[in-house]
């Protein structure tokens, strides 16, 4: 990724000079760099009756960009990256901004030293670890994917071990947002409940050479946003855990997990206990720009009265990177989904192709 550069021009340099006597300048002038990239999607169903007239449909187009500022010097940085478009995994109906753009991360970070860090504002929060492919998603790991919420962390590492633990406030920005871009849709709604007052901690160890294994916790509490009672009461509570391993042996990658999480909903939003048992494996080879994986779920849902059998999803795929960016071939088969309380469904097979195509500047 090529990144541009901006920095301050001469005249503006002179006229911050001849200002110094009445506002205040940084010790550092800052050098901020600003990259970009867009994508767009090419997606086949097999059982879609439409798609077998038309061939599939060409869509989800997107610009993202990304800004980021580390000062020479300063243990001050700031990092943002703001999405624009339908493929911007972004829902206007549960988004701060009720358009298909808005905030993917945006958060300010102070580092205590060369192992340690604070960052503030919307963060990834300490979980496991992150899947390959790009557009199949989170599949049966929805709600504990890529978790980015507003909060505060603090990370730090010390020989083999790495570890992190955060407050995360609530999910998004504003009052009734439920909004986390790319693994949606798993965390209520605008309508029913959202993620608030959230402790996390993740920790991992190196026990081999590019063998890692660690544990993951977080619990908290759930707002009732049905708009039934006057005020909108944090009624509700989540917790889980998942252990994890990732392993790198040169071209070959293995990553699993196995996680366990529990939600008892706000009594308006219906006021179940839910709860379930998933697992994860993440098998990867890659040698020059090529890069094939594949990604595989299972999920049985452990609530009480629930005969939902266990399901299981897959996702092959493999990326090419052509230089200013990757182009991407993946196929998900799906038993069944991660419903907006967190329950597991079990449902009749969906099959997808895709191919999606982005270029970084």
């Amino acid at each position: 990724m090529t990144k541009l550069n901006l920095s301050v021009p001469g005249s503006s340099l002179l006229l911050a000079i001849a200002m110094a006597g009445s506002v205040a300048t940084p010790a550092v002038l800052a050098t901020p760099s600003m990259s970009g990239g867009v994508w767009f999607n090419y997606e086949y169903e097999p059982d879609n009756k439409t798609h077998d007239d038309t061939l599939g449909s060409i869509e989800s187009e997107t610009l993202i960009l990304y800004i980021n500022d580390h000062k020479e010097g300063s243990p001050w940085s700031m990092d943002a990256e703001v999405r624009f478009g339908p493929g911007a995994f972004t829902r206007p109906a549960e988004n701060s901004t009720g358009d298909n753009f808005g905030f993917h991360q945006l958060n300010i970070s102070y580092a205590l030293s060369d192992s340690a860090s604070l960052s503030f504002g919307k963060i990834q929060l300490p979980w496991a670890w992150k899947k390959a492919n790009f557009w199949p998603g989170h599949m049966l790991m929805g709600g504990y994917g890529d978790q980015m919420d507003l909060g505060v962390r603090y990370s730090a590492s010390s020989d083999d071990l790495k570890y992190s633990v955060g407050y995360f406030h609530s999910d998004d920005w504003g009052e009734t947002s439920t909004d986390t871009m790319d693994d949606n849709g798993k965390w209520g709604s605008p309508t029913t409940y959202r993620k608030v007052h959230t402790l996390a901690a993740d920790a991992s160890l190196q026990v081999a050479e590019g063998i890692r294994v660690g544990a993951s916790v977080q619990a908290g509490q759930l707002q009732d946003l049905t708009g039934t009672e006057e005020v909108a009461e944090v009624d509700g509570s989540h917790s889980a855990g998942v252990l994890y391993y990732t392993a790198d042996f040169d071209l070959w990658k293995l990553k699993g997990q196995y996680l366990m999480t529990k939600r008892e909903l706000p009594e308006n939003a219906g006021g179940q206990d839910i709860s379930s048992k998933r697992a994860a494996l993440e098998v990867a080879w890659g040698e020059g720009p090529w890069y094939l994986y594949l990604d595989s779920n299972w999920a049985n849902s452990k609530t009480d009265g629930d005969k939902t059998k266990i399901v299981n999803t897959w996702a092959p795929g493999v990326r090419y990177n052509y230089g200013p960016g990757w182009v991407y071939v993946e196929y998900l088969s799906m038993q069944g989904y991660v419903g907006r309380d967190g329950n597991i469904v079990e449902d009749s097979d969906y099959d997808a192709m895709y191919v999606t195509v982005d270029y970084y500047f």
